[in-house]
């Protein structure tokens, strides 16, 4: 076999493993370690290690000759530096603080407070308690970008509310489970932050990019939620005075600003400081962190057992991005020595795409691997993959970037393999079934692939914020 075979070889297994439900970290690194160690191998210096065997040499010195033999080579060189290119990545570092943010934010009660106060301010609006689930949902998380703790927690808080008040199954359903993917798209994102560092876009113009396609989302959300309402009432019927009573302006006032504003002054100090300048990523996060914790404190809600909690929680997430990291760069620097990328480029290339084409099969395979796959194996593992093909087609990272954070809204959705629809079943009423759900998300879907065509042909969407504060891009 050529080194190119034996490449797309390696890619095959690694795909078999995952399928077969292999640690995909683990099974990176030992497929990287295993055809690195035939890529790298110096034949030459094994021969002579063995002929310096045959001398008159002691069996210490014999066994240490044929040790050096072995595993002098430069696949555990390459391993140890990948590991420690990680361990030093700046733009990573922001990861653990932001985790910790929401993690904090999460078990401080807020939540529950913010949701109550929304339901009340906007009982007026048709669909009114989806309305505010959604936006409790989008800025818990903003906050979090943690999809299985939004969808998780909402569910809990909001679903019970809209059943009780005669909400359509489905319909209150598709709601909580759509706001909670948000946060993969609308910073301060992790997977923004994952993905800048795969491809070395900048990330405070990754968050910029993503910003204005991230409320555009939301608006179609909402406006679905309004519009569904007004056209069949029975899916989200009008609370009655005593099941939503009606809150005097003052003290409405007074329960958004000990609700609303604190975790809006948060997401927006965090974000703001990065999007100006005035901190970096890094530095910006360890705000978001103390910010954090200070509304914890306030609220009351700051015990041993929750800090705990969030740093155990933290720690874990954060060790299973970086060491994706780690087997993600070994494996990719081996596929890249053996010919594994040229081969794509040249199959690509004869395909003779046009930059829509090759646009709508990117898009396509990054939907189908969101079944079996979460985020932050795509965008570490295969979206690299991508990258070194933009240029061929004249497609600007940044708004590759964005097109990929909205797709992997519909990875969450889609059924059979919708995460968000088994993290809400998890926890939703026996008499919500897990169809019902199914069917509550699929609209959504469809207002994920008019937000991605809007921003084909408006690209503006994504490039007007980034340029607009820090200047066009050369």
């Amino acid at each position: 076999m050529t080194d190119p075979q034996i490449a797309l070889t390696m890619l095959g297994i690694f795909i078999a493993c995952v399928f077969l439900g292999f640690p995909i970290a683990y099974t990176l690194m030992a497929i990287g370690l295993g055809f690195g160690y035939y890529a790298y191998f110096d034949a030459a210096r094994m021969w002579r290690s063995f002929n310096r065997l045959t001398e008159d040499a002691g069996w210490w010195d014999s066994t240490s000759l044929w040790l050096e033999g072995f595993y002098n080579n430069r696949i555990f060189d390459l391993f140890i530096n990948q590991t420690y290119s990680v361990i030093s990545n700046e733009v990573l570092t922001a990861i653990p603080l932001f985790l910790f943010m929401g993690y904090i934010v999460e078990r401080a009660n807020i939540v529950d407070k913010l949701f109550s106060t929304l339901a009340l301010a906007s009982r007026n609006i048709p669909g009114s308690l989806g309305v505010a689930a959604l936006i409790t949902c989008a800025l818990f998380a903003t906050a979090t970008g943690i999809v299985g703790a939004v969808v998780t927690l909402m569910g809990l808080l909001a679903l019970p509310q809209m059943l009780k008040m005669r909400y359509d199954h489905s319909f209150a359903a598709g709601i909580i489970c759509a706001g909670g993917t948000l946060g993969i798209l609308i910073p301060p994102s992790i997977m923004l932050i994952v993905y800048a560092a795969s491809s070395g876009v900048s990330i405070v113009r990754l968050y910029a990019a993503a910003l204005l396609p991230g409320l555009v989302l939301v608006g179609l959300y909402i406006t679905y939620i309004v519009v569904r309402s007004i056209l069949n009432p029975k899916l989200a019927p009008k609370p009655t005075k005593e099941e939503l009573p009606e809150v005097p302006t003052g003290k409405m006032l007074w329960m958004l600003a000990t609700s609303f504003l604190p975790l809006a002054i948060l997401i927006l100090s965090v974000l703001g400081s990065i999007l100006f300048g005035l901190a970096t990523p890094t530095e910006a996060a360890s705000i978001g962190a103390l910010g954090g914790m200070v509304l914890a404190i306030a609220y009351r809600a700051m015990t041993f057992d929750r800090l705990r909690e969030s740093v155990y929680l933290t720690v874990r997430t954060t060790a299973m991005v970086c060491w994706l990291f780690v087997g993600s760069y070994v494996f990719s620097a081996v596929f890249s020595y053996l010919g594994g990328e040229q081969v794509i480029a040249e199959f690509v290339t004869h395909l003779d795409l046009t930059p829509i084409q090759f646009l709508i099969i990117a898009q396509l395979i990054i939907f189908l691997l969101g079944w079996p796959l979460e985020w932050s194996e795509i965008i570490i593992i295969f979206v690299p993959i991508f990258l070194p093909l933009l240029p061929m087609f004249g497609i600007d990272p940044l708004f590759f970037g964005v097109l990929v954070a909205l797709n992997l809204q519909t990875s969450f959705l889609t059924p059979p393999m919708a995460m968000s629809a088994y993290y809400l079943k998890g926890i939703a009423p026996p008499q919500v079934k897990l169809l019902e759900i199914f069917k509550g998300v699929l609209p959504y879907c469809g207002m994920v692939v008019i937000a991605m065509l809007l921003m084909y042909t408006f690209p503006q969407i994504v490039f007007s914020l980034p340029d607009a504060v820090y200047g066009p891009q050369r």
